[in-house]
């Protein structure tokens, strides 16, 4: 049984829109390809600093749409290759996400510096009280048995007490700093200078057994 014209008709009309529309296509992915050729390729290299403590290392330098990137070297520096026009996303965890788009005008290499600032997060102040409620910590504070304010021992007065205590107080902070300073300059001192054992001196010796004779 065939087909009347009609049909036939409808057919090649069908078959004409699909091969148009295949040429459409292909003309379309020709003129992309040939403008992503058309984009120059720059080698873009930089170094990305903390604007207080300088040079940032393993900061992630990536272009979201080529799917690709690099992360920052011990002295912040980072090269890659690039097109005119792509975005670029800096980010690091603890500060600010940078957006850099390269120029038309860049040159084969380029060379940027991206500065990054910190991203602080103030939360809000939280107070750990070691009761569940504040009524029940109401009457916790209620129920001390609080001295009255003229009850101070005359014992913890005595001179020589008062005196014991300032002489067998510990070295606080500051004085601890002192004593490490001092030791520290003084072996700055001896650094070069002859290191002497009063063991292996005869002299030594020889007025200690005297000492010894003289039971002294």
């Amino acid at each position: 049984m065939g087909l009347n014209g009609g049909a036939v008709n409808v057919l090649n009309n069908k078959f004409l829109a699909a091969t148009v529309l295949a040429l459409a296509c292909c003309l379309s992915f020709s003129q992309h390809a040939e403008a992503q050729q058309q984009k120059r390729v720059i080698q873009l290299s930089g170094i990305v600093m903390d604007t207080v403590s300088g040079p940032l290392p393993g900061v992630h330098v990536y272009i979201p749409k080529a799917g690709r990137g690099v992360t920052t070297n011990a002295v912040g520096f980072f090269s890659l290759p690039v097109l005119v026009g792509d975005s670029i996303i800096i980010s690091s965890v603890g500060y600010k996400r940078q957006h850099y788009i390269v120029p038309a005008t860049a040159t084969e290499f380029f060379t940027i510096i991206v500065p990054m600032v910190e991203d602080v997060t103030y939360l809000k102040e939280i107070v750990i009280l070691p009761y569940p409620t504040e009524e029940v910590f109401k009457e916790a504070v209620l129920a001390l048995n609080l001295p009255p304010d003229n009850t101070i021992d005359e014992k913890n007065l005595n001179a020589e007490l008062l005196a014991l205590i300032l002489k067998t107080t510990p070295m606080d902070g500051p004085l601890n700093q002192r004593y490490a300073l001092n030791q520290w300059a003084a072996s700055q001192n001896d650094k070069f200078m002859p290191v002497t054992n009063p063991f292996l001196n005869p002299f030594n010796w020889v007025k200690f057994f005297n000492g010894l004779k003289k039971k002294k």
